[in-house]
């Protein structure tokens, strides 16, 4: 691409450039399609003290929720103003098709911010409480700095679940995008900055993991990490957090487990099995990479399923009648090959693998041949660890308890589902199953009304749902207290100038309401004798 843009870092409400550009390649066509500003520590430490300063200043965590919502709301309406142009940036980065850019990557994204800006509305930061002992108060309040490193398969939806519940909760953020795909982000940024947002409040530098992420991840002033990606960078990020004991939230890896049973509707299974396994090239942490089939049903499904992956169509990621694009790079082109490789030489059987595309154009891209797998053990590589391609290995089970056992049998939990006409038998399945998140007769359809997180080595937390703002606040109670006998009761248990005196606020209980109080035990306490 001729006469690239360059994309500075967004800093304390400015625009930062850096000496050493990286550059954004387009995964189809290996294209340069941006440069982007290189961070490093240093400019992790100035973000993250913009943040904090901006947090100490309290211009944003003062504001009203209602306010901090209608500044989110802004942020999400000008992306979907120049939703072409977001969605058009999204495949040139990502290589994702320009179908499930548009509805998954960014229409996601503006709807979730959305999601968020309501839930700061509805969200109870502060709730009063009153019991027959104790009237008071519960706030939730910020935790602070928060950073947030999201992963290069859906760069500005994963940014937006850990930037959304953050800025709703009233925090300052710094966030790291993944320097393949930085750009939605910063460009979600320039609209934060023009709508309104408290300079420091949110920040974004792009550069290396291993130190700008690093950084993040261990520096005392940032209270809160959320960290998107493998279960083996999540370990390095959760013990580079234990520093200053901050909170976490780790989305890592998967390897879901597809059950199909023997009453299941075989044409709907059949296209759920690759929509679960090939979605994005199967650059979903959550797809469903492992196919349990019955015996019954294992060679007729697997039949129909290979004519039905005939069909899928691989090219250029921006013709709208692209089913599949590119892999995001040639490391996870390679490493996807050698899983590939060593399923052969373990013993499955390579039933089928598709034909990659031959346009001119496309020749110097990231392509990868979707493939499936047969005869397929759960002692296998391919059945073990999380590919991040599109292969799908298929095993055979006898029965439900076998089905069951197979499916638990790894130590990730991220996602499972199971494909029958049977609701109930299907709801009894998915509650034995060891995942965050199971669906039935359907997959990838993750709603940011409800929680997603994972079992096990698949991640620490939620995100999403009515309690995403619980991860990003602390709970503070603030006590009444009531000056009258009761309280001078229980003070007695310390104070007391006698024996009799302490043995009277014993015996009575700390509660401290006596047996002599049934009247007030009824009628609790009344709150108009607070000073």
């Amino acid at each position: 691409m001729t006469n690239a843009p360059h994309y500075p870092m967004f800093i304390d409400g400015e625009w930062v450039d850096s000496e050493a550009p990286l550059g954004v390649y387009s995964p189809s066509t290996g294209e340069l399609v941006a440069t982007v500003a290189c961070g490093t520590a240093e400019h992790a430490n100035t973000a993250v003290a913009a943040a904090q300063a901006a947090h100490h200043r309290g211009d944003w965590q003062s504001m009203s929720p209602d306010q901090r919502a209608d500044i989110l709301d802004t942020m999400a309406t000008r992306p979907a103003a120049r939703l072409d142009e977001l969605v058009r940036l999204e495949v040139l980065e990502a290589g994702v098709t320009i179908r499930q850019a548009e509805a998954f990557h960014v229409g996601y994204a503006i709807g979730h911010l959305r999601y968020f800006a309501n839930l700061a509305r509805t969200y109870p930061f502060e709730s009063a409480v009153q019991s027959r002992a104790t009237s008071g108060v519960v706030r939730r309040e910020p935790v602070g700095v928060c950073a947030g490193i999201s992963p290069w398969n859906f760069p500005l939806l994963l940014a937006v679940w850990k930037l959304g519940p953050a800025l709703a909760a009233g925090n300052t953020v710094v966030m790291k995008p993944d320097s393949q795909t930085p750009l939605t982000l910063l460009e979600l940024a320039r609209s934060a900055a023009e709508c309104g947002l408290p300079r420091g409040v949110l920040n974004v530098v792009v550069g290396p993991g291993s130190i700008v992420g690093a950084r993040l991840a261990e520096h005392p002033d940032v209270r809160k990490v959320a960290f998107t990606g493998s279960t083996e960078v999540g370990r390095s990020v959760m013990r580079a957090a234990s520093g200053n004991v901050k909170r976490v939230t780790l989305e890592l890896g998967g390897k879901g487990p597809n059950i199909v049973l023997d009453d299941a509707n075989v044409d709907l299974a059949v296209d759920g099995a690759l929509f679960a396994g090939w979605l994005h090239a199967g650059q979903a942490c959550e797809s469903g990479t492992r196919l349990l089939l019955p015996d019954s049903l294992h060679d007729e499904f697997v039949d129909r399923m290979i004519a039905r992956a005939q069909t899928v169509r691989i090219g250029d990621p921006l013709d709208p009648a692209t089913d599949m694009g590119p892999v995001i790079s040639a490391k996870q082109q390679a490493s996807i090959e050698a899983y590939v490789e060593s399923g052969v030489r373990e013993g499955a059987t390579l039933a089928y693998e598709a034909r990659l595309p031959d346009e001119p154009g496309l020749q110097k891209g990231h392509w990868l041949a979707p493939t499936i797998f047969t005869d397929v053990r759960s002692d296998m590589t391919i059945a073990r660890e999380e590919i991040f391609g599109p292969v799908i290995s298929v095993l055979r089970y006898s029965d439900e308890d076998e089905a069951v056992a197979i499916a638990n049998d790894t130590e990730y939990g991220l996602s499972a589902g199971v494909w029958s006409t049977d609701v109930d038998r299907a709801r009894s399945i998915a509650d034995r199953l060891e995942a965050g998140t199971v669906w039935v007769n359907d997959w990838h359809m993750v709603n940011c009304r409800y929680p997603f997180g994972g079992y096990k080595q698949s991640g620490l937390g939620r995100e999403l749902g009515p309690d995403a703002l619980d991860e990003y606040t602390e709970q503070k109670f603030i006590h009444l207290g009531v000056w009258d006998k009761r309280t001078r009761r229980a003070h007695a248990m310390l104070l007391s100038t006698s024996p009799d005196d302490a043995h009277q606020a014993f015996s009575t209980g700390l509660s401290p309401i006596g047996p002599e109080e049934p009247q007030q035990l009824e009628q609790g306490i009344d709150n108009s004798a607070l000073p």
